[in-house]
């Protein structure tokens, strides 16, 4: 494959269940205790778009040529209806469940002046999501599935994961799972939360790739380093990892095949938000593609992650 050619995204059958919701985000501001007193900071802009980890995925794939199905829930509200309208302009085709008694959500971004970001949520639609209320019919059509945003709903955490992933495994279809950082690492008593890692665990024998940066993943295996969390997601059953490792580039481990690629310099970034999801979408696409080497695959998604990071790839729609 010529490492150039994007024509390889073109037409891919990605299916997409996970969180939706308006991403309301903020130019870099510097990081301190005075956004905890009492006050205000002016800021040089905010931005409006899409998001949730499932619904940017489905965004993203769409602008990359693909043909993307975003499965989730809105309440039956004015901002789920923009949502959705948002998501068709894009090319994005939704089966958005309409909960009556659930708002839907949105999410405050802070972006910091050293990179590093902080998220204030609300998101009821996405809390009270269920297996009963996807729309899967013609699962069997999908090229690969992504379950993105798995620590927000409780019933899906509880059985409906594992039952969402089983479908996709009777109907043949490729699994993707996004092992993102859980809101309550850190906050809830670690009985709970260890009960929650082990419900996402016993899903990983339905996986075929896991997604996460270094820090997601050393944390859900309780490992000391990113070697130790590969080896335990292997062990427990997943069938492949993709790392997301920031300036470090991207690396894809699997029992057969351990293989990284440097990231591609980014001279001006000016976004910073986005660009794990990007990087996963990429080797989602190519995962059937057993004719491309993984080394070309990575150095594919790098580019276009780096492109994602200085503004030539919007790739996360603005709210219209």
């Amino acid at each position: 494959m010529n490492a150039s050619d994007e024509s390889v995204f073109s037409g891919v059958r990605l299916w997409v269940v996970g969180n939706v919701n308006r991403d309301i985000k903020t130019s870099p501001v510097s990081a301190g205790d005075y956004l905890f007193r009492d006050g205000e900071t002016s800021l040089a802009g905010l931005t409006e778009t899409v998001g949730g980890g499932g619904a940017n995925s489905a965004a993203i794939a769409a602008g990359l040529g693909a043909a993307p199905t975003f499965i989730g829930q809105v309440g039956a509200d004015a901002l789920g209806q923009q949502l959705q309208r948002t998501f068709l302009n894009h090319g994005v085709a939704c089966r958005l469940h309409r909960a009556a008694d659930a708002i839907t959500g949105t999410t405050v971004n802070l972006v910091f002046e050293d990179g590093q970001r902080h998220f204030l949520s609300c998101l009821p639609n996405n809390a009270s999501l269920r297996l009963e209320s996807l729309d899967l019919e013609g699962l069997e059509e999908a090229d690969h599935l992504l379950r993105a945003d798995i620590w927000f709903s409780e019933a899906m955490l509880n059985g409906g994961n594992q039952r969402l992933f089983q479908m996709a495994r009777e109907a043949g279809v490729a699994t993707s799972i996004d092992l993102n950082w859980d809101p309550q690492w850190g906050r809830a008593p670690a009985q709970e939360i260890q009960r929650r890692k082990d419900a996402v665990r016993q899903v990983l024998p339905l996986v075929d790739v896991a997604h996460g940066n270094i820090r997601e993943l050393t944390e859900f295996a309780d490992a000391p380093d990113l070697p130790g969390a590969v080896a335990r997601l292997l062990e427990w059953g997943a069938g492949g990892v993709a790392v997301h490792m920031g300036a470090q580039g991207a690396g894809w481990f699997s029992p057969s095949e351990y293989v990284a690629q440097p990231a591609v310099l980014v001279e001006k970034p000016v976004v910073a938000t986005g660009t794990g999801d990007v990087l996963s979408v990429c080797l989602m696409l190519l995962h059937h593609r057993h004719d491309i080497a993984m080394a070309d695959k990575l150095r594919l998604a790098n580019r276009i992650v780096a492109e994602f990071m200085e503004g030539k790839r919007p790739l996360i729609p603005k709210l219209g």
